[in-house]
């Protein structure tokens, strides 16, 4: 059976890394949580007091403390950080607020797309984030694109916090996610879009389960057609 390459992009909280997570599994290939690495720079970036106007500082951090994924007891995936496990860390509030202006870095993203794309090479690999498809994955043989309401993605998320213990208030994560589109989507490198032949798809009132059938049926496509 041919392996292949899947993209899936979208904006914060519409369901990419669960799915992801499920299909990898299902298909028994690798997952890759981009936007892991994307917090964990945000993470080392604020336990450094480092600014946007600190970018060689914030390469020395990310070249001293490597990232890396490891697996829990339960299964999940673990995020290490220089030896550290940064998992929950890197989900609180502080982070979730100046990934943004991180990931926007030129040379930050190059540093960690090399790394996404060396890791990639072998294929049977499925990755999430925000230009999976347009930058990291161009030849990736399936691109998703998945959208959903501001209000939807901003009631998700404040369920996982809630399960996770992450105080949240939902009014606070609306305008939160609002702002975080406007920035991704309109940064000067990478920015947040749909690759020309990415399937876009709305998962506005979609279950996990209901995303995770229309995107396996189209890998199973392009798999048995190898």
């Amino acid at each position: 059976m041919k392996s292949i390459k899947i993209a899936i992009d979208g904006p914060a909280s519409s369901g990419k890394s669960t799915v992801a997570k499920i299909i990898a599994k299902n298909l028994g290939y690798t997952y890759l949580d981009t936007g892991a690495m994307y917090r964990s720079a945000a993470y080392l970036a604020l336990q450094n007091g480092l600014t946007d106007q600190d970018v060689p500082a914030i390469l020395k951090v990310l070249a001293e403390n490597p990232i890396s994924f490891g697996k829990a007891k339960d299964g999940t995936q673990t995020v290490v950080v220089g030896g550290k496990d940064i998992s929950l860390a890197i989900r609180q509030n502080d982070v979730t607020n100046n990934v943004s202006w991180v990931s926007a870095i030129p040379e930050v993203r190059r540093e960690l797309v090399a790394q996404q794309q060396r890791i990639a090479e072998g294929g049977a690999i499925i990755m999430d984030g925000r230009d999976i498809g347009t930058v990291v994955l161009p030849n990736a043989e399936l691109k998703i694109f998945l959208i959903a309401s501001v209000e939807e993605r901003a009631e998700r998320r404040f369920k996982e916090n809630q399960e996770k213990g992450i105080p949240t208030d939902l009014e606070t994560l609306k305008k939160e996610i609002a702002e975080r589109d406007y920035k991704d989507s309109h940064r000067e490198v990478s920015p947040l879009k749909p690759a020309e032949d990415a399937i876009v798809f709305d998962t506005t009132g979609i279950d996990i389960d209901g995303v995770v059938s229309f995107i396996s049926e189209k890998a199973k496509k392009i798999i048995d057609s190898k």
